[in-house]
């Protein structure tokens, strides 16, 4: 294969709703010093991708404007060439890896992505490619948020939008690190199925009924539902707290440490991740041309996982 040959990829022309997004034919990428070229078979639909293709990133400054933006953060499929000074994967080597860059042409919804080769790990063995696609975005932005808080076995931990897919990840990694974990979220038995010691309700009072539960507080929040304050009222004082959202930093009252997590690619902590054989969750697939309809369906909300491309 040559530079001179084309592929599919779906990007977003100009910014708007699902409507913007382009099934397109664009030249195959060529890997450089350093990095590989992945023959994509999955590529998961994130939030991150509906507000990217809205524009909202364009607006907070994030990102340049451009007429074609890529769309999609994580990826499964296999090595399909290797660039230069790469040394540690083969190819046909099945891998999954994460794209960490906002502003570019082409991300992960693509027949072929060139990533560094440091973005990338091997594809867990006991899971599909659209099982594994799940697992760089969402499981590394938990586990990266977890070191963040730097919690010791025995300590309490609340996860705020647990059952969603970064939260359940953050609950599984903790609880396997021997931290007792208070889990909000609408599947209680999804919760305690991978590890929660205590579960709350998606309309509890989470401050109340932490304290209830843990006297004096938790030692940490890690907030993915955008609580804020709300989430800090749980914790006690001179604790930790991170959250994910944007926008979502509350105050840091009562000498809690607050923390604000922004992922980046990290191919060792992924190889980590795979290997603890966490518990991914597919909510349904759709062929790469469907990617509007994806996004629509992933904005509804509602859903027990990640939609996943299958290329």
């Amino acid at each position: 294969m040559n530079s001179a040959e084309m592929m599919r990829a779906v990007v977003a022309h100009g910014y708007g709703g699902p409507e913007v997004l382009r099934l397109v034919d664009v030249p195959v990428p060529e890997p450089g010093p350093g990095q590989v070229r992945i023959r994509v078979r999955a590529a998961t639909v994130n939030p991150v991708d509906l507000v990217t293709r809205s524009g909202a990133l364009v607006e907070a400054g994030l990102m340049a404007p451009r007429e074609m933006t890529g769309i999609g953060w994580d990826m499964a499929g296999t090595i399909d060439r290797l660039g230069p000074c790469v040394d540690g994967f083969t190819v046909g080597q099945r891998v999954i890896g994460l794209r960490d860059l906002l502003d570019v042409s082409l991300g992960a919804y693509a027949e072929y992505a060139v990533l560094d080769a440091d973005a990338v790990a091997a594809a867990p063995a006991e899971l599909t490619d659209v099982e594994a696609a799940t697992l760089p975005l969402n499981g590394l932005t938990a586990a990266q948020s977890l070191d963040l808080l730097g919690l010791s076995a025995g300590d309490t931990l609340l996860v705020t939008g647990a059952t969603g897919a970064v939260g359940g990840f953050a609950v599984e990694i903790a609880a396997q690190q021997g931290i007792q974990v208070m889990g909000q979220g609408l599947d209680a038995e999804f919760l305690r199925s991978v590890g929660a010691r205590w579960t709350l309700a998606r309309d509890a009072d989470v401050a109340a009924e932490a304290r209830r539960l843990v006297p004096g507080g938790v030692h940490a929040a890690l907030d993915t539902a955008g609580l804020g304050g709300r989430a800090l009222a749980a914790v006690r004082n001179r604790g930790q707290f991170v959250t994910v959202v944007g926008g979502a930093d509350p105050i840091p009252l009562r000498g809690i440490t607050v923390h604000h997590e922004w992922i980046h690619a990290d191919g060792q902590a992924l190889a980590r991740l795979v290997e603890r054989k966490l518990t991914t969750r597919v909510a349904a697939t759709l062929p790469l041309h469907a990617a509007a309809e994806a996004h629509t369906r992933l904005a509804a909300g509602g859903l027990p996982g990640r939609i996943v491309l299958t290329l």
